[in-house]
């Protein structure tokens, strides 16, 4: 996160109900303006100071609009029913601006876009800083406010790949089949978006596999430190099939 003295000193002080759509679109301007400079920084290969640019520019823009609780459709207050939006399992960034009370729907739309590009452009930096999981929350904030902006697919598909855990890897493997949905028929990344997921296939059951033996070991550990208390060990216990789709547990001395 950005520290307090790179943030404008009103980032975090005006009132909500202070904003108004004309200084909504001062401030995306403004917004603008610091992503040039962090973007003549990243050129650079300044990326602490691209960083910076960047969430200092992400600061100056609207929150994201919060959505309604999964269980919304009983409130009196709400029209529709449904699964909430991706959007609502993530709250703003610390880095987001204030939240306006109301501004039109093309202007919410502009900030959205705003915020989606810088996030994806932080999440470029932490990749550069070997920040892989910062790069992974920034581009997941970016895909809140467009599910479907590439860039941010594919730097959170490759930083995944690069952590390589089971649940990081599955998730890679999904941006890859999002991006083969979203990328246009002659596109020349659909070869080698094809290839990354054929090959992030055995490391994802590799790692999957590996994981599950060590929680496997760790569990059988502690019943072990149970079971010593009574002379026995989990090798006195023996898991067979019973044919009805689960297992059966028998004693063995």
């Amino acid at each position: 996160m950005a520290d307090d003295q790179h943030l404008p000193p009103d980032a975090k002080s005006t009132p909500y109900e202070s904003i108004d759509e004309d200084e909504i679109k001062k401030r995306i301007t403004e917004a603008d303006e610091l992503k040039q400079e962090g973007n003549e920084s990243f050129r650079a290969s300044r990326w602490n100071e691209a960083l910076v640019s960047y969430r200092t520019a992400l600061s100056r823009l609207p929150r994201r609009k919060p959505q309604p609780p999964p269980d919304s459709s009983q409130d009196d207050t709400s029209d529709h029913g449904g699964a909430p939006s991706a959007s609502s399992s993530k709250a703003p960034t610390q880095e987001e601006g204030p939240e306006p009370a109301n501004i039109s729907s093309e202007l919410e739309a502009e900030g959205a876009k705003a915020r989606a590009v810088l996030n994806a452009n932080i999440g470029a930096c932490l990749v550069k800083l070997s920040d892989h999981n910062g790069a992974v929350e920034s581009c997941t904030q970016s895909l809140l406010d467009d599910p479907h902006y590439i860039k941010a697919l594919q730097r959170r598909a490759a930083s995944n790949e690069h952590l390589g855990t089971w649940s990081s890897l599955t998730q890679a493997q999904e941006d890859y089949k999002s991006l083969l949905e979203l990328l246009p028929p002659t596109s020349p990344q659909i070869a080698q978006t094809k290839r990354s997921l054929q090959l992030l296939e055995p490391r994802q059951q590799a790692a999957q596999k590996k994981e599950m033996a060590e929680m496997t070991g760790k569990l059988k550990n502690l019943g072990n430190s149970i079971l010593g208390n009574f002379g026995l060990s989990t090798d006195n216990f023996k898991f067979e099939p019973n044919g009805q789709g689960g297992y059966s547990m028998n004693f063995v001395r």
